[in-house]
């Protein structure tokens, strides 16, 4: 992905919301205003056709990945491996 530096002059009180979001994710000051940029818009303007896309297709590699699994066995296998701990 392409970068381009844009200066964004801040508040005390959005320097540290972004902040804040920064340590939550584990990211950088930029990638936390990044992202929060972009969920921003989405919230607004709807997630963009392309990235719907993209969600559809992971849904279903997911239901591919996960066809004739028995979600039942599949927790009794889970509980059983954690009963040693």
């Amino acid at each position: 992905m392409a970068s381009a530096r844009t200066t964004l002059v801040l508040d005390d009180k959005a320097r540290e919301a972004a902040r804040q979001l920064a340590r939550r994710y584990g990211c950088s000051l930029s990638e936390a205003t990044r992202r929060a940029l972009v969920r921003q818009r989405d919230a607004e303007l709807g997630v963009p056709r392309q990235r719907r896309h993209e969600r559809v297709q992971a849904l279903r590699r997911l239901f591919a990945l996960f066809e004739d699994n028995d979600p039942r066995a599949e927790i009794r296998r889970l509980k059983a491996e954690d009963e040693g701990f």
